[in-house]
């Protein structure tokens, strides 16, 4: 293994769970790390995500079937989509690398490409928060595949066979078997999938807070700052802050998720790269106990046992980083929510909004820079941020480092588009 010298300074830029995981493996290398974010760690995407560790949703978005249901998901008013009219023009070439990517020569690779992170993806989770003294905050059950019809089941068919593909665990049980294990399902369950190895963690934020906590007691640097553009010769020497201040550095790694495209546009570096939008609703006194996270793909939606009662979320929306939360996305998602659990109590319930970062072959990039000598990206992971987030660090702490990574990060490079 290759060790960086106490002299090495490297910052890392955005403190959400893929930053901060990273800044606090690039510590244990012995880098002097400096993060910087414009928020406290964990204030964006990772304080409100469904806190699910989800090994088997690493299905390419582009795809024939998903294409062939976009255009009705549009025209529905609640449907599973919605991209803000607006918005809409900016999105279009975008869209054109969305279509390009879901061909069918080429989802085997993007598939294949999924597979490798989540593969490793609970493993990696479970030791990271066992070296900072959290690891009882993931739930031992896992997630349930909700269906309310054999039409529904058949419609989800491409997704289990795609994890026969890659070797994933799962068991389809009868109405009797989910009840069973869930007795708080509505009796319009038909039919479920278990997902064993689809874990939750109590907090999701909590886990954020806890690097953040150990990267600074270990002599690590958290800046409350926002990025406004970079020095360079023939390679990285600078990060300057919005208060005028410049830190000097030798490498620099931007993982502030949807915001990142910004900052690489600064470096001459531009990407596809988008947010979708998503909502959840926290309800703090459910009524109820839920004993696994659930999903029902047809209605777009997921429940989870997390942020200290039970979490509501789903939908995309399109409509950039700087437009207004629609709220009626996250009530859609609740309406849909109570009619699997019709015991659930909504009573005070909060809402929220953040952004997933999303490229459009839904593969994450972790390279380095093809531009500028230093530099180093780690984004784009969309729905699947906590899933990938202890890999991220350990794959990218790796290639920084100059050792070779555990999987071939070739696949995951910048200049892919």
């Amino acid at each position: 293994m290759a060790h960086a010298t106490n002299q090495s300074r490297i910052i890392v830029i955005g403190a959400g769970i893929i930053g901060t995981a990273l800044a606090y493996e690039l510590q244990k290398r012995g880098y002097a790390v400096t993060l910087v974010d414009p928020e406290r760690p964990g204030w964006g995407a990772s304080y409100g995500n469904m806190g699910s560790i989800a090994v088997t949703e690493f299905m390419p978005v582009s795809r024939p079937s998903v294409w062939l249901q976009a255009p009705g998901w549009l025209l529905q008013p609640e449907g599973p989509i919605r991209v803000a009219p607006g918005y809409a023009p900016r999105l279009v070439p975008w869209f054109l690398r969305f279509f390009r990517s879901g061909l069918p020569s080429k989802l085997p690779e993007l598939e294949a490409q999924g597979a490798a992170l989540c593969r490793r993806a609970l493993a990696d989770t479970t030791s990271l928060m066992a070296e900072i003294g959290i690891e009882s905050d993931i739930s031992s059950t896992g997630c349930l595949s909700l269906y309310a019809s054999e039409g529904e089941f058949r419609a989800d068919r491409e997704r289990l066979d795609m994890l026969d593909r890659h070797g994933f665990d799962y068991e389809i049980l009868g109405q009797n078997a989910v009840r069973d294990l869930e007795p708080e399902l509505s009796p319009v369950i038909q039919k479920a999938v278990l997902l064993p190895d689809n874990r939750t963690l109590r907090d999701p934020f909590a886990l954020v807070t806890r690097l953040a906590e150990a990267f600074v007691s270990r002599g690590g640097t958290i800046l409350q700052r926002k990025v406004t553009g970079f020095e360079r010769a023939d390679r990285i020497t600078g990060v300057r802050l919005d208060d005028g201040q410049v830190l000097k550095t030798d490498n620099v790694v931007l993982a502030a998720g949807a915001h990142t495209a910004r900052l690489s546009r600064l470096l001459g570096e531009p990407m596809p790269l988008e947010s979708e939008r998503g909502y959840h609703t926290q309800i703090k006194a459910p009524g109820m106990v839920l004993k696994h996270s659930v999903i029902w793909p047809a209605k777009a939606f997921m429940v989870s046992s997390t942020g200290g009662g039970i979490r509501v979320g789903g939908t995309v929306e399109m409509a950039g980083l700087d437009a207004a939360p629609d709220w009626r996305r996250a009530k859609f998602t609740l309406k849909r929510a109570c009619q699997a659990l019709p015991n659930l109590q909504i009573e005070g319930a909060t809402e929220w909004m953040g952004h997933r970062p999303a490229f459009p072959d839904t593969v994450p990039v972790m390279s380095a820079s093809v531009r500028t000598k230093g530099v180093y990206y780690a984004t784009g992971h969309g729905h699947l941020g906590l899933t990938y987030a202890a890999t991220t660090a350990r794959l990218m702490g790796q290639l920084i480092a100059g050792d070779t990574p555990e999987i071939d990060l070739h696949p995951y490079r910048v200049n892919r588009f």
